[in-house]
């Protein structure tokens, strides 16, 4: 039924599209003043507590079934329409009807609310803005005269991440399907480390390094801009690893377009960050920054607004040279970067093909420390190089910076929100002069809107309620250096987030966790308060359904600051070169001169996992050769068993030379399809699935502050015994 029903609104819709009577510009212009005023006299119609109800019942039918039975693009932006007026609705009741405070105390917790509901209704239809349209741009063919490929010089920044970290990343540059006269390849070393420079001059590759560290990473890639001559700049942060076949994916359109200064690539991860490391959800639920590089950078595109993002992109050099080198004026350098570009009339672009991989951050701690800086650069973008009131960006261009600058000033609001029912609970201030069920009858339709929309839309980027937790858990280190940083924008300095350190042991971050605790403790003391207020209303039914409402909301907030709880307890992760699951062709070799064909589970640069199809002789220690396959080419290993159970085995690689190192590269980290199954290896989004994944891993952060409060009294309990007993 589904199938027909949409196969008919399309015909219909074709046919409407169609018609010759929108090629006339006067018809287009009435069009759109009736659409207009039909929308303007929906939103400020007051309905009835059931005439509303029943408004909000018929739009979500019909927004469900439209979600159902087409997929075109058309549809989305119909969904986005039927959401934007049931949120205009809202929010103009809200505006109109729920503000009459007639205590202080009322008014000020109101007005907060308020003004976090606002900064949420602006930034949902920002991102509607976004990603109504997604570019989806395709690559263009490099030319068949290799002669006319231009040079490039490969920069690899590097401040105080170790060798194996870096060494990963030139082996692979080292890779690239490019001409080699072409090509040039440089570590820039802010560490001035001699082993980098050995390293450097062993694999044959460029080794910069400069006086001091003004300026960070901006200041590192300037100075080597002064240094080195290729046409264009690639740049890859340390960690990030390109395939062999980054440069002829990126560089076609740089021929096609003499205007385009910078063409970014996602960043994607084969380590998990340690949301996902610390809730298990590793390639089960997409990360934070999935949406941004699945669809907000496409949706960019459109506009002629994709930011640079620091790595795993390519900068026409003299553009770069125009706006004087990479910005230095923001801890993000790169977003200004970009901006400047854009500025001046250049062309930026996004690619939406993985064509590089890296290390996410390994804990906590430094995953808040590298959104601190991004929140920071933003909140300086806005502040001193307002994209709304700069000169040479188009309108579309300033949304969608203005959409990135805000998104950072997230913190508070979503602070507000996680304490909002608790100013009723605690205090008995009324933040909504109105019923409880009026509130749900104009705030549910708003919110199922938004909802569905966003899973039609960002659904295989962002499951969904997702982003409450990693907003959460984020909220409050974010919001007091942005609101900083607003204020006085030179008060931020660049800190580099460190990669490819290592967790010996599982622990509980109390520090960190500390918000989240105290959020979590106000809420359940406001659930305990409320089912008093239930248990003595005296049935009374206003209060009875006031009451109930607030404790709904309370419930939903000690669920998102339990999870946020959980996140905190740090996994262990010994290895310092973290494995990529990936089933790839491989041949076993062993000392008899027997060969036994075998796939591979998992890689790093150190060794590999292998199942074979039957168990075989094999013990640890033993030496054996390993062949890997791309295509018809064979590349062999010498290595050592380190692992052997059942079908499983485990290998270590022995001595291999630089050469050695960039075969297994080509064969291993530099192939495309690897980060393109990495980059599509989430599920699908399931709304009523990710409830239950975020409710059990609410219950699990229960489970983890009563284990670590238990061994932290005893340890407390411990150490007093201890101190007793020396005193007797």
């Amino acid at each position: 039924m589904y199938e027909r029903l949409g196969k008919a609104l399309g015909r219909a819709g074709d046919w409407l599209v169609g018609l010759s009577i929108w090629d006339s510009r006067a018809f287009r212009v009435l069009a759109l003043i009736v659409a207009l005023a039909f929308f303007a006299s929906v939103i400020v119609t007051p309905l009835t507590l059931g005439h509303q109800a029943l408004f909000g019942l018929i739009t979500f039918a019909t927004a469900y079934v439209l979600n159902r039975v087409s997929r075109a693009r058309l549809t989305v932006l119909v969904l986005m329409a039927i959401s934007s007026v049931a949120t205009l609705r809202y929010m103009y009741w809200r505006l109109t009807e729920t503000l009459g405070f007639e205590h202080l105390l009322d008014a000020v917790f109101g007005y907060g609310l308020l003004m976090a509901e606002l900064y949420a209704l602006l930034t949902l239809f920002l991102s509607y803005f976004q990603s109504a349209w997604p570019l989806r741009r395709k690559p263009v063919l490099m030319p068949e005269d290799i002669s006319s490929w231009p040079s490039v010089d490969i920069y690899i920044p590097t401040y105080n991440e170790p060798l194996n970290v870096v060494r990963q990343t030139v082996l692979t540059a080292m890779a690239q399907d490019w001409p080699a006269d072409r090509l040039n390849i440089y570590v820039l070393d802010d560490g001035r480390r001699e082993e980098f420079r050995a390293f450097c001059e062993q694999a044959g590759v460029g080794y910069l390094t400069r006086p001091d560290n003004k300026h960070a990473k901006a200041g590192n890639i300037n100075a080597a801009l002064a240094r080195t001559h290729g046409e264009f700049i690639a740049i890859f942060d340390c960690d990030h690893i390109p395939t062999r076949s980054f440069l002829q994916i990126c560089m076609g359109w740089f021929m096609k377009d003499p205007k385009l200064a910078m063409l970014q690539t996602p960043h994607v991860f084969f380590s998990p960050d340690p949301m996902e490391q610390n809730l298990g959800v590793f390639h089960r639920v997409p990360n934070e920054g999935q949406l941004f590089y699945g669809l907000t950078q496409d949706g960019n595109d459109l506009w002629n607004a994709t930011f640079f993002c620091g790595s795993c992109a390519v900068l026409r050099r003299e553009h770069l040279m125009q706006i004087g080198g990479v910005a230095t004026e923001s801890v993000t350098e790169d977003a200004l970067t970009a901006l400047k570009m854009n500025r001046v009339g250049l062309n930026t672009a996004y690619l939406a093909l993985p064509q590089a991989a890296g290390l996410a951050t390994e804990s906590l701690s430094r995953h808040i420390g590298q959104r601190i800086r991004w929140a920071r650069g933003m909140a300086q973008i806005m502040r001193s190089h307002n994209p709304l009131l700069g000169k040479g960006l188009n309108l579309g261009q300033r949304i969608c910076y203005i959409s990135a600058s805000l998104h950072f000033f997230y913190g508070l609001p979503r602070l507000v929100f996680l304490t909002a029912p608790l100013a009723y609970l605690f205090f008995d201030a009324r933040v909504f002069q109105a019923s409880a069920l009026m509130i749900l009858a104009y705030v549910l339709p708003h919110i199922l809107h938004a909802q569905l929309t966003n899973f039609r839309v960002q659904g295989k980027f962002r499951h969904s309620f997702w982003n409450e937790v990693y907003e959460s858990v984020l909220a409050w280190y974010l919001m007091r250096p942005t609101l900083a940083t607003l204020i006085n924008p030179n008060s931020a300095t660049f800190n580099v987030t460190a990669k490819g350190g290592t967790t010996t042991e599982s622990y509980f971050d109390w520090t960190l966790a500390r918000p989240y605790i105290v959020l979590l403790g106000l809420n359940l003391a406001g659930l305990i308060v409320g089912i008093w207020m239930l248990a003595h209303s005296g049935g009374d039914r206003s209060l009875m359904y006031t009451v109930a409402f607030n404790m709904a909301w309370t419930v939903h907030n000690i669920v998102i600051c339990s999870a946020s709880v959980a996140v905190a307890g740090e996994q262990r992760q010994v290895r310092s070169s973290p494995r990529v699951e990936a089933v790839l062709p491989a041949s076993l070799g062993l000392a008899s001169g027997h060969r036994i064909a075998c796939q591979t589970s998992d890689f790093s640069a150190e060794g590999l996992g292998l199942e074979l199809n039957a168990p075989a002789a094999l013990k640890v220690g033993d030496a054996v050769q390993v062949s890997l396959f791309r295509g018809d080419d064979e590349r062999v290993f010498p290595a050592e068993v380190r692992f052997v159970q059942d079908k499983r085995v485990g290998l270590h690689f022995l001595g291999l030379s630089i050469e050695q190192q960039i075969e297994l590269a080509q064969v291993t980290f530099g192939r495309a399809d690897i980060w393109a199954t990495i980059w599509n290896a989430s599920v699908p989004d399931a709304p009523l699935t990710a409830v239950k994944q975020i409710g059990r891993i609410g219950a699990r952060g229960f489970l983890v502050l009563f284990r670590e409060a238990g061994k932290a009294i005893g340890r407390r309990a411990g150490r007093a015994m201890g101190r007793r007993a020396q005193e007797t």
